[in-house]
């Protein structure tokens, strides 16, 4: 937790909550992508 404090005080809180939303977009990426993949063999079951 300490840590976590000072990283927050050296990096600044802007650059906390980027790093945060990033990493929620990153896994809403991975979904879409994966979404993709498989589209093609969906519409060929159709």
């Amino acid at each position: 937790m300490e840590q976590a404090i000072s990283f927050i005080s050296e990096v600044g809180f802007p650059i906390v909550v980027t790093m945060y939303l990033l990493h929620r977009i990153e896994t809403k990426l991975e979904a879409v992508i994966d979404s993709i993949r498989t589209l093609p063999q969906e519409m060929k079951n159709q």
